[in-house]
């Protein structure tokens, strides 16, 4: 059965109203952003519902011709929604937004709107967690400890930017010399070419290792010291690389 954590009202009260007319037949459509949980809550509520994708017209209109309880998701992708028969039946729908606001009115009994992730932070720090975990376990890297609250929370996307975000910073900080060096080699590979390739590529070393240093010690008196070079030399570097 999918699992759905939720510590927002607005979404908790959308389930009191799916609850309530659990066993109806009427129609509701959940309306909200891409990858907020739209189609995990519907599958949540009706785990022995069909589920299809409006992005499949004919495999849509199959459905309804033999199911009575239906999840359609991507529902605005779906062409001549207003000549769609839903008598007699419980059909689940989300949305990324409503196309035809008529259309829509007249085929569901209930409009519910769900919020963004960046509206529900206590639902986003969850989410966070499974995914650190999940990433973890498919980057084979269990016996590494890290500190959930230096890893970014991209929520530009919802939760497939959150999911990148968080499987980028465990792949990049687990990473060894060897990784890195191989890192550097193939991106060389693919790219190097031209008649000064050396300078072009050598700020792939200079400029993170600048960055680093300016970052750990905050100040170019002293990192001038610890990299062995002239601070007027540092200075130089930190203005070719555009290093703020």
């Amino acid at each position: 059965m999918e699992q759905f954590f939720t510590k927002s009202d607005q979404i908790q009260n959308i389930i009191k109203g799916f609850n309530l007319t659990k066993t109806l037949f009427v129609s509701s459509i959940i309306i909200g952003e891409a990858n907020i949980g739209k189609k995990s809550l519907a599958r949540y509520l009706f785990p022995q519902a069909r589920l299809v994708s409006g992005k499949n017209q004919k495999e849509v209109e199959a459905a309804l011709e033999e199911h009575e309880e239906l999840i359609i998701t991507d529902f605005e992708k779906l062409n001549n929604q207003e000549s769609l028969d839903f008598d007699n039946k419980r059909i689940i729908a989300t949305a990324n937004f409503i196309g035809n606001f008529t259309t829509i009115d007249n085929l569901f009994a209930f409009i519910y709107t769900m919020p963004s992730l960046k509206e529900r932070p206590e639902d986003a720090a969850y989410i966070k967690e499974h995914f650190v975990k999940k990433a973890q376990h498919d980057l084979l890297l269990d016996e590494k400890v890290f500190d959930i609250a230096k890893i970014p929370m991209d929520l530009s996307n919802n939760s497939k930017s959150m999911k990148k975000a968080i499987y980028e910073y465990l792949m990049i900080h687990s990473m060894d010399k060897q990784h890195i060096e191989e890192a550097v080699y193939h991106y060389i590979m693919e790219h190097i070419g031209g008649n000064n390739a050396y300078k072009e590529h050598l700020e792939l070393y200079e400029k993170p290792l600048i960055e680093a240093g300016l970052k750990k010690y905050g100040s170019q008196l002293q990192l001038s010291q610890v990299l062995g070079i002239n601070r007027n030399t540092l200075r130089k570097k930190i203005h070719e690389h555009a290093i703020d």
